[in-house]
């Protein structure tokens, strides 16, 4: 892993994350921690940058329609309780699923959006566990 990689992976662990975290807060009202497979980013610049917009940006939408009223907030608190991604190198690897209060994604990130998962897609999945 070269120093490009070593300093986006920092920069999201610090700062972009964190910032995510308490933005899920604001939504729906309790912190829901990401915990993301970092060798899956291994020598993959491309992935690292775009690991916020594909999966943390699009989560925060598909919350923010769920979250609109204190039912959607309740709900979201009681049943997700951790966000996991993993970074997978094409479509077919790709998964999204949503159990044991914890939502899963594997997104192909160095595909930009032709590897994520929609924010339609996320509230779906999470809909069906909330």
């Amino acid at each position: 892993m070269g120093l490009a990689e070593r300093r986006k992976m920092k920069e999201l662990q610090d700062s972009v994350l964190p910032g995510r975290v308490k933005e899920i807060a604001e939504i729906c009202g309790a912190e829901i921690p990401y915990e993301v497979d970092w060798d899956s980013f291994n020598d993959d610049l491309q992935g690292l940058n775009f690991m916020d917009n594909l999966s943390c940006h699009r989560l925060n939408m598909a919350l923010r329609v769920i979250c609109m009223d204190d039912m959607g907030k309740e709900a979201v608190r009681d049943s997700l309780k951790l966000v996991r991604l993993r970074n997978v190198k094409d479509k077919s690897a790709m998964k999204l699923s949503f159990g044991n209060g914890v939502l899963e994604m594997h997104c192909a990130y160095a595909m930009l959006t032709e590897g994520m998962h929609s924010d339609g897609d996320i509230r779906q999945e999470l809909m069906k566990g909330l």
